[in-house]
């Protein structure tokens, strides 16, 4: 049962939810399903998984090391 990070669309909120297969998460906060999952950074000894394609720094003090977009 993996953890996943989503972000509300009703009432913006941040969270991480333990998600069953076949369950429809809901937002804690607003009791809604109209969540959308965002990526998360995973570290590996090699730099990347499998398949995986690094993505250079954006050289953004709050960058996280890849795949940003506009801050």
């Amino acid at each position: 049962m993996p953890i996943y990070e989503f972000i509300c669309l009703n009432c913006r909120s941040e969270l991480e939810l333990l998600v069953r297969s076949g369950e429809k998460p809901v937002c804690p906060n607003c009791d809604k399903s109209n969540l959308e999952k965002q990526l998360s950074i995973i570290s590996a000894p090699s730099g990347a998984l499998a398949g995986q394609t690094l993505v250079e720094n954006c050289g953004q003090p709050r960058c996280c090391g890849g795949g940003c977009q506009s801050l």
